[in-house]
C-alpha cells in the first residue's frame, strides 16, 4: 500500500489540500492521516492529478506504431510516461493491409499487459477508410472504402476508428459497427457535407478526429464537418500545439463545445522527444523544424509535442484552471472510450493512475495501476 502526502489532490469538482491519497492497484481512500505500514510519497506541494490518456498517438522517441513490433510500443509507452500519461491508444496509419494487421496483432498482444510505461488500452485505427481529398499526411495509395471485413477479427482490439462517412455507402459500415461492436467511430480526414456528417453522428459516430485539421471547414452555407462538430454533442479531439490550430481559437472551441466535450491529444509521431531532422510517418519522409513536422509537400504530419504541454497550452490560452483543464486529457477521453468507471479521475475504487504536476504541468511522477513508472 502507498500514499501521497503534501499534495493538492485534483478531483473533478474540487482540489483538496492537507489530505492523504491512499492506493495500491486502485485508489483506496482520501483521508486525513497516513495509514500504518504505508509507503509514503511526498508530492512537495505539487498537484496530484489523474493520469493522462492519449487516444491518438503514432509514435515517440524514434519508434512508430506501424513498425509492428513490441519494442516500438514499449519505447513509446515508457517515453510518454515521462509526461504524466498512464494509458494510450497506439494509432495506426493508412498503409497496406498486411502492415495494419501486423500492428494490430502486436497491440492486441500487449493490451492491458503489465509493461514498464503507460498501459496499452487498445488501438486507434486512423485510416485507411478516409477521403483522399483530405488525406493530410496519410498515404493516398492505400486508401480504401470502409470494410467491416478488414476489422472484424480486431473488433475487441480497435477502440476508435477514424473514417470519412461520405465514403460509406448508405452508412452501411457505420450501422454495422454500431450494431456489432463497441468501437467509437470518429469522423476525420473527411470532406463530408454538413448533412452527411450529421447523418453519421445521428447513427452513432460520436467523435471528431483532430478537429479543424483534415476535414471540410466551416462555411455559412455548408458548415461541413467542423459545423457538425460544433452543433452536436460529439467529443472533439484537439491538437493544442499552437500550430495545428491558432491559439486564439482555443477560447472559441471551449465556448462552443464546453469543457466536457474536448479531448486533448498529441497525434505525436516518431520524432516526438527527439531533435529536429528527417523522420518517417507511414513510410513517408517527414521533416521536423521549428517544432513542426511536415511532409515534403508541406502538409502537417502530426506533432512532436507531449500531452502535458498540450494541456499547459490550452490552460495558458483560456480561462481554465488546472482542475478543469486536466479533465480534457483524463476523464474526457475515458468517457469517450466508455472506461470512465475505471479510469480518468481520482475516485475511490478506480485504477490508481496518477500524475504529479507542478503549476505549469511539468511532470514529477507518473503512477499506473499503483506502480511508479516515472520519477523525475
Amino acid at each position: 500500500m502507498k500514499c501521497i502526502i503534501n499534495g493538492k489532490i485534483v478531483l473533478e469538482n474540487q482540489i483538496l489540500e492537507n489530505k492523504v491519497l491512499v492506493f495500491d492497484e486502485t485508489i483506496l481512500d482520501i483521508t486525513d492521516k497516513v495509514p500504518q505500514e504505508c509507503q509514503v510519497i511526498d508530492a512537495k506541494g505539487n498537484y496530484v492529478c489523474p493520469g493522462l490518456i492519449d487516444i491518438h498517438i503514432h509514435g515517440n522517441m524514434g519508434r512508430d506504431v506501424m513498425n509492428g513490433d513490441e519494442e516500438s510500443i514499449f519505447t513509446i509507452s515508457k517515453s510518454i510516461s515521462r509526461h504524466g500519461v498512464t494509458s494510450f491508444l497506439p494509432t495506426t496509419m493508412t498503409m497496406d493491409e498486411e502492415s495494419i494487421k501486423k500492428a494490430l496483432d502486436t497491440i492486441k498482444y500487449l493490451m492491458n499487459k503489465d509493461i514498464e510505461g503507460a498501459r496499452v488500452l487498445g488501438a486507434h485505427l486512423e485510416g485507411p477508410f478516409i477521403n483522399v481529398d483530405y488525406k493530410g499526411a496519410q498515404n493516398p495509395k492505400f486508401i480504401v472504402s470502409p470494410s467491416y471485413n478488414l476489422i472484424e477479427e480486431y473488433k475487441d482490439v480497435i477502440k476508435v476508428i477514424t473514417y470519412a462517412p461520405e465514403t460509406d455507402s448508405n452508412f452501411e459500415f457505420t450501422k454495422k459497427i454500431r450494431r456489432n461492436t463497441n468501437i467509437v467511430l470518429s469522423i476525420g480526414h473527411s470532406r463530408a457535407k454538413f448533412e452527411e456528417a450529421k447523418g453519421a453522428i445521428n447513427l452513432g459516430a460520436n467523435n471528431i478526429t483532430h478537429m479543424f485539421n483534415g476535414m471540410s471547414g466551416l462555411n455559412h452555407r455548408d458548415p461541413g464537418v467542423v459545423g457538425a462538430a460544433l452543433t452536436t454533442d460529439v467529443f472533439c479531439e484537439v491538437i493544442a500545439d499552437e500550430i495545428h490550430i491558432l491559439k486564439d481559437l482555443f477560447k472559441f472551441i471551449l465556448k462552443n463545445k464546453g469543457e466536457d466535450k474536448i479531448i486533448l491529444i498529441t497525434d505525436s509521431i516518431e520524432a516526438g522527444g527527439l531533435e529536429p531532422g528527417e523522420y518517417s510517418l507511414g513510410g513517408q519522409k517527414v521533416i521536423v523544424k521549428d517544432n513542426q513536422a511536415r511532409l515534403e509537400s508541406g502538409s502537417l504530419a502530426g506533432s512532436v509535442m507531449p500531452l502535458n504541454k498540450m494541456v499547459y497550452n490550452f490552460m495558458n490560452n483560456t480561462d481554465l484552471d488546472i482542475r478543469r483543464v486536466i479533465k480534457l486529457a483524463s476523464i474526457n477521453p475515458a468517457k469517450s472510450l466508455n472506461i470512465d468507471d475505471k479510469k480518468g479521475s481520482l475516485e475511490i475504487g478506480k485504477d490508481a493512475d496518477i500524475a504529479i504536476f507542478d503549476k505549469d504541468i511539468n511532470c514529477y511522477m507518473t503512477i499506473s495501476d499503483g506502480k511508479v513508472i516515472y520519477k523525475k
